[in-house]
Order: structure tokens, then sequence, then C-alpha cells
């Protein structure tokens, strides 16, 4: 079986800084390489609506969003295969049989899990079903496909490894049908969890943290401005702190050398920049104005991409119905080998309906 790849995001809102140092530049990355037999990249509707249960509109909303920034960023669909979660139905099936294979305890031991409790303010018996099985939904994302890998960050791992755990348990207890998946982390270590504006947590939507791929120059510019740095850097010739500072890890997840040259001279790289700040001497406002140059400069092309796809919106819902037809396939192929060893595909097994008949005929 050749190499696949699967991925998404869950379309509550635009993509941001976050979503493409975390995952989409990756995908971009490994979609143009063509290493990967196929490559399937998803819009996870009904995940999103686990929270958000009570406003389909707005996930209604945010599938045309976040189609608009997969293709702007350069994901290609005569490349890969766009589609809509919840247009898949093998995936809710699916879902209910991997359910059975693990313990409401072991779900609840998953730091992904709790994390996002934590963040959306869910208390105790308050928690959505729905939103607690989010691990086991997403294991059968990645198994009807048979993914070998998942471009993810790193807080994705536990994730993982639950995935890891019902593929096992599935092919032991059925049969060898489920394909273990492997994550594949961002290649720039300091950039797998990049922090929000307040530099306090990653970049999230719902904190209101984020600089979105969409943004114009001036919406970015007004962001990095506000950018949490060092509080104890004050003055001017104050020594600074890099670590912890938002703008610092930014600047490691985008700068290149050749941006120094271009926009800030006086430095021939990013460790000379850090050296000069540890010192004293070095503004933050200089460091701000520096990182809203290669930001700009980085997103524009983007923004340019969007406007075009933008004017023919009837297409873009073309790409995705084209795609989630292509899904639909994979995945009725996965779903029969499922239900076959699982012995539940009655109408199917004629050796089954032949014993019973023998059966029946004997008495």
């Amino acid at each position: 079986m050749g190499k696949i790849i699967l991925t998404g995001d869950r379309p509550t809102g635009k993509l941001h800084l976050g979503h493409y140092i975390g995952s989409l530049r990756r995908r971009v990355e490994l979609q143009e390489a063509g290493d990967y037999e196929k490559m399937f990249v998803f819009m996870a509707d009904v995940q999103a609506l686990t929270d958000n249960a009570d406003n389909p509109e707005k996930i209604r909303q945010n599938i045309i969003e976040v189609a608009l920034d997969y293709l702007s960023a350069g994901l290609n669909p005569e490349k890969c295969t766009l589609f809509i979660q919840s247009q898949i139905t093998e995936l809710a099936e699916l879902t209910t049989y991997l359910m059975n294979l693990v313990s409401v305890s072991r779900v609840q031991r998953n730091p992904t899990v709790k994390t996002e409790v934590k963040m959306r303010g869910f208390e105790g018996e308050s928690i959505p079903l729905g939103f607690f099985c989010y691990p086991v939904s997403q294991a059968a994302d990645i198994t009807l496909f048979k993914a070998t890998t998942v471009p993810a960050g790193e807080d994705q791992e536990p994730m993982l490894e639950v995935t890891r755990e019902l593929v096992r348990r599935f092919n032991q207890v059925y049969a060898p049908v489920l394909v273990e998946p492997n994550i594949m982390l961002p290649e720039n270590a300091t950039a797998r969890r990049l922090p929000g504006t307040d530099g306090k947590e990653k970049m999230s939507k719902s904190l209101g943290n984020c600089i979105y791929l969409s943004d114009d120059a001036d919406t970015v510019w007004q962001k990095v401005r506000s950018m949490y740095t060092d509080p104890e850097h004050i003055n001017l010739n104050d020594p600074g702190h890099v670590e912890g500072n938002a703008v610092f890890t930014y600047l490691d997840a985008f700068s290149k050398d050749e941006d120094f040259a271009k926009f800030l001279p006086e430095y021939q790289n990013l460790d000379e920049l850090k050296d000069h700040y540890r010192r004293g001497g070095l503004g933050d406002m200089k460091c701000k104005k520096f990182l809203n140059q290669i930001l700009n400069e980085f997103l524009e092309p983007m923004r340019q991409r969007r406007h075009e796809f933008e004017q023919d919106i009837p297409e873009i819902y073309n790409i995705l119905r084209k795609g989630t037809e292509q899904a639909r396939e994979t995945a009725a192929q996965t779903m029969s080998e499922v239900r076959s060893a699982m012995q539940i595909n009655y109408f199917d097994d004629k050796e089954l309906i032949q014993s019973q008949a023998e059966r029946f005929r004997a008495k």
C-alpha cells in the first residue's frame, strides 16, 4: 500500500498563521513533492459542530472561508482531494464502531482533550458527548482513508496515539484492515506551537489572538504593533529577553537571512538581532516593524490569489463537491472491508446466507 496523507481543519473561522506554520505550509510542500500516493485535506465540520451545535450557520459560512484559505495558500485540487467531512456518511458509521473499542477513562486522560475542555469553559457534566468523543471521531477520519501520515502540530500527538491504539485494537479483535498513522511535525521546532499575539497561549480564534492569512496589511500592522514582547524591557537600553517574546518567536518562524538584507541591513541574520536585543539598545518597535514587513511580504501573494478565487464562488463549491465524491469512493471501499472484518456485511455474505439456509433445512 502506498503512502497516504490526511489532514484538515475545523471550519470555525478563517485560517491563521498558526494553522499555516503548524500544518498548512507543510501540506503544500508535500503536495508539490509528489512523494505520496494520495493526499486528503478536509473541512471537519462535524467536529466543529461538537461545540457549536447551536450555531450551525457559523460553520456553514466558514466552509467557504477555509476553502478560500486552502486554495490561496497553494493547495491544488488537481493534486490533492479537498472534501467536507459531514458529506462522508461512512465517517459517522466508523466512529460508532470505534467507540466500542476505547474506554471513557482513556479519553478522559487525553491531554489535548483536557486543554480544549478548559479553553471552552466546559465544566464537569456540561461537556457535550460529541465533543468528549472528538478523539474517536478523529481516529475515524484518519483510518477511513488509511492515512499513513498526518501533518499536524505537536499538540495533536496525544490524538494520534489514541488512533494508533484503536487501530491495534480493531485489527486484533477483527482483522488487519486499518492502518497505524504517524504524525509529521513541523520542521521548525520553535513554530510547532506558534503563540498568539498575546504571547500566552497558542494562536486561537476563540482567544482573539490571531493573525489571519486573509488579514490586510493595515490589520497585520495593528496586531503586530500590539504584540507581547518582554515586560522587563521598558527602556531602550534595558537588556531584553527573546525567550517567551512573541515577536522573536514569530521571527524564528518566518524570517530568513535575505529579509535582513532587504529590510534591516544593519544585521546579517536573526542571531545578530537577538544578541543586540539581549545586550540592550534595541527597541521593541524596531523589531515589530521588521516583523511586520516580513509578514506582509509573505501574506501579499495569498491575498491576491484569494481575491481571484473570490470572483467565482460557485466554482469553489464545485471543487469541494468533486473532491467529496472522490473521497466517498475511498471511504466506501474501506467500510466494505471494515464490515466484512466485523462480520456485519449480512447481505453480501453469501457463505452466511447459505450456511443458515442449510441449518434451517436440517431441522
